[in-house]
């Protein structure tokens, strides 16, 4: 309730209503700063400001359902196809038919329906201490419920949604049953209790509590360049079968949108090469387009197998997930 009260202040003070055709309204997830000189650049160039009003992905959404028709917001951005899922069964999002959209947009990363598209593109793999194990130890996620990693495994909860995301993504492509097994081996290798954040497990492999980790690879490039971790190494799972489990940050138009056309220019500026570059170097994620530049901190680890299932499945099977992780104790 007190993070919905400070957003309606916020609302009210930048005055987020569009009183004309050349303005636009993101609500999102996003940090502001990532987003800021994107749309700085979309205004010199169209001459369309775009105010943005940032909070809770959750209560954003309640927001629109109660704001109904009389809704500010052209478009929602946020993070995780699973959040954009969400989005899609709450009957908010309209469809956008745009040829630059589906032409430089990859179709496991937008939704079946165009009633939204992924923006820059997280990967979510192994972190593991070089100064215990090699490369050549690693091989997919599921070969971390096995004994052999008893005591060596750390974990960010199962709460979050990259994490049900991620199971999700190995219901889809094993079956509940078998993907529940791999959680469990998880749950039996831990050697500490879950962690709230990414960051938290990287730096307990670091200092030796566990061995590896699972995280978005944009956590590990934050810690790049500090010498306390430079015993941390990537590692790209599952090279040699569906590849590295990915996920994006994305957005789509309001069906209450009074300036639909506007909204889809500004969505096709995201998925410009300019544009996705700024996008996903700001965050240190991937652009989404192939001839998009990828920031060189890291390019540098080299190109990657990804997993090309639809990225909207890890929504509609999340419900599976949090069932799984709740039926092994992954907490």
């Amino acid at each position: 309730m007190k993070k919905l009260s400070m957003i309606l202040s916020i609302f009210i003070l930048c005055s987020c209503v569009n009183e004309s055709n050349n303005e636009l309204t993101i609500y999102t997830s996003r940090q502001p700063q990532l987003i800021e000189p994107i749309i700085e650049d979309f205004y010199k160039d169209t001459g369309i400001k775009v105010n943005l009003l940032s909070g809770n992905a959750q209560e954003l959404m309640e927001r629109i359902d109660i704001e109904g028709e009389d809704s500010a917001a052209d478009i929602f951005m946020t993070v995780d196809a699973g959040v954009l899922w969400q989005a899609s069964e709450r009957d908010i999002f309209s469809k956008t038919d745009s040829e630059i959209l589906e032409n430089n947009i990859p179709n496991h990363l937008r939704d079946p329906n165009n009633q939204w598209f992924g923006f820059s593109k997280r990967a979510r793999t192994i972190v593991y201490a070089n100064d215990q194990f090699s490369e050549s130890d690693f091989s997919t996620y599921e070969d971390l419920s096995k004994p052999k990693w008893s005591g060596k495994l750390c974990l960010r909860t199962s709460k979050k949604v990259y994490n049900r995301s991620l199971i999700s993504s190995m219901i889809n492509e094993y079956g509940f049953e078998n993907a529940k097994e791999v959680v469990s081996g998880w749950v039996s290798n831990l050697a500490t209790e879950v962690f709230s954040n990414d960051t938290n497990a990287l730096k307990a492999v670091s200092s030796g509590q566990c061995g590896v980790t699972i995280v978005n690879t944009y956590y590990f490039a934050r810690l790049l360049g500090d010498p306390k971790y430079d015993n941390l190494s990537i590692f790209w799972a599952n090279q040699d079968d569906r590849g590295v489990h990915v996920n994006i940050s994305g957005a789509g138009i309001l069906k209450t949108s009074k300036n639909k056309a506007n909204a889809k220019k500004l969505l096709e500026y995201f998925a410009s090469e300019d544009a996705q570059y700024f996008y996903a170097s700001a965050n240190k994620e991937y652009p989404v387009i192939d001839d998009a530049l990828i920031d060189k901190s890291i390019k540098s680890w080299g190109k990657f197998k990804e997993d090309t299932v639809n990225v909207s499945m890890l929504g509609s099977l999340q419900k599976q997930a949090v069932y799984l992780a709740q039926e092994v104790g992954y907490k």
